[in-house]
């Protein structure tokens, strides 16, 4: 009789609502997150600030792997769906406290700590490979895609930790086998959209890779700007760090850029130009007489140029 009661007891355990409040605090902090990245690449506000500075933020979430596609031009970023992933959180843990849902409380409640769980395992999952791109890939850091998996990470161990669930084995099995999926899938879908992977994509022999991002005004007027005063952006077709640069400007502005061609091999190649300024990394910029290398921010360019148009970079 004992056992059947501590039994009955457990059923009746609906996990710990303070976890669950804590839960629906970091998926809002999360909603809060995406969203403000989602509507600043959609040019609904102006840059937000990033922690740690602005040119790791750009380069990661300008990159291939922060787009997921294009509908009508307008670029789909990958916070529009940790938002809505976020989102799926907030409703599915605040779901159970709804006073109308409260005679069906025992059975929404474990079918909702389910949800937590295979979300938050999904995102948690999916962070971490977005996080070794991050690194090893782009080489840039971005304070807020780190703020958005430690979110994650934080609300499968709430989860975990105050769903008071009755069978850990089925609990683990069961993690196991989403984990595994969802870090397949992601490896798989990081080596389709690598751009390394599909260099020779879309494009002519010796071409430099098309770019995927959007410019805004601002980037086309810097652009305009560089071209008006002679400034020289020195690149080669094959150079990851040039198309980086690129991203950052977006398809429009790009096509307005001075560009000159240092592989000897590539397309429209003005290699002895480059060989005569001694250029020897890539991107390599000349403005206003100074030469120097490395991927450069927009404002960084804006105000090496005397740039003095908008600067919603």
């Amino acid at each position: 009789m004992g056992k059947v009661r501590l039994k009955s007891r457990r059923r009746q355990e609906q996990g710990s609502k303070l976890a669950r409040v804590f839960i629906g605090i970091l998926a809002t902090i999360g909603v809060i997150d995406t969203g403000s990245i989602t509507i600043q690449r959609w040019g609904w506000i102006s840059s937000i600030s990033c922690p740690g500075g602005s040119q790791g933020c750009d380069r990661v979430l300008n990159s291939a792997w922060g787009t997921v596609f294009e509908l009508n031009g307008q670029p789909i970023p990958l916070s529009l769906l940790g938002f809505f992933s976020y989102s799926a959180i907030l409703i599915i843990s605040i779901i159970p406290f709804l006073p109308l849902l409260s005679k069906s409380s025992i059975d929404l409640s474990r079918k909702a700590w389910w949800g937590l769980f295979i979300l938050s395992n999904c995102m948690t999952i999916f962070s971490f490979v977005l996080m070794g791109i991050m690194i090893f890939k782009i080489q840039a850091i971005c304070l807020f895609c780190i703020i958005s998996a430690l979110l994650s990470t934080s609300i499968l161990t709430l989860t975990i930790a105050g769903g008071g669930w009755e069978e850990r084995r089925d609990l683990i099995f069961r993690g196991i086998v989403i984990s595994t999926i969802i870090f397949l899938m992601s490896l798989i879908w990081s080596s389709y959209v690598d751009p390394e992977k599909k260099v020779t994509l879309g494009r002519s022999e010796g071409s430099a890779a098309i770019v995927s991002s959007k410019s805004n005004t601002s980037a086309i007027l810097l652009a305009e700007h560089l071209n008006k005063i002679g400034a020289v952006k020195y690149s080669a077709y094959w150079c990851s760090h040039c198309k980086d640069q690129r991203e950052l400007f977006g398809k429009e502005a790009t096509s307005r850029l001075n560009i000159i061609e240092c592989a000897e091999d590539g397309k429209n190649s003005q290699s002895d130009i480059c060989k005569a300024k001694g250029i020897n990394g890539f991107p390599t910029w000349e403005i206003n007489g100074r030469i120097e290398s490395g991927v450069r921010s927009l404002k960084e360019l804006a105000e090496w140029s005397n740039y003095r148009g908008p600067n919603d970079f």
